[in-house]
């Protein structure tokens, strides 16, 4: 009787089988470096940053807290302070309870170069008085006030203020009732977007 040799099939030969561990660890390897070459070679995301708030918006939150009416337009930042704040009725003399409000007015000015302009208001109703020959006289007298104080007593370049009146020509309500007119009587902080000019 003849006998064959058995016949080894793979699965049959033990020697073969460290190459199954071999080729999964080089696949994994494979991954490995694929994926750390990826990830040294990615682009970072963009981060857009926020946009810097402008220097009249730094002026404008910087005041906010202090109650006043402010208006931030193209023009630039408005800072509207009623006649009853700053002077008695008829008067061009600055209240003392107005001064540390204009003391933090003029340090948020003084922190930016732009132009000041310094506008006063008043009502429609006559003016009997000495001194003022009508309320434009009057506007006009507490507006040169104001400028004299910010630049005398807080040391505000006098080179950056202009001054305006626009007497009671530009009301800013009606006319007609007690609280309209108390409104129109103000004097108008205008802080310019553009800033001023270096002196020569």
């Amino acid at each position: 009787m003849t006998v064959r040799p058995r016949r080894l099939v793979p699965q049959d030969r033990p020697h073969d089988r460290w190459m199954v561990s071999y080729v999964d660890v080089l696949t994994i390897l494979l991954i490995f470096f694929l994926s750390v070459a990826a990830n040294k070679f990615k682009k970072p995301e963009l981060q857009l940053p926020e946009p810097k708030p402008t220097p009249l918006a730094q002026v404008e939150q910087k005041l906010k807290a202090e109650d006043l009416i402010l208006k931030l337009e193209p023009r630039g930042l408005t800072i509207s302070l009623p006649q009853a704040i700053l002077f008695s009725p008829g008067d061009d003399k600055i209240h003392a309870a107005a001064l540390p409000t204009l003391e933090k007015i003029a340090t948020a000015i003084r922190d930016v170069p732009n132009q000041v302009n310094l506008a006063g208001y008043a009502d429609a109703s006559p003016i009997h008085s000495t001194r003022f020959r009508n309320n434009w006289d009057l506007a006009a007298a507490r507006s040169l006030r104001l400028m004299e104080l910010l630049t005398r007593k807080y040391d505000l370049d006098e080179s950056r203020f202009s001054v305006s009146s626009f007497g009671s020509n530009d009301p800013k309500n009606t006319n007609d009732t007690a609280d309209g007119r108390a409104s129109n009587r103000r004097v108008e902080i205008l802080l310019l977007t553009e800033p001023a000019p270096n002196p020569q």
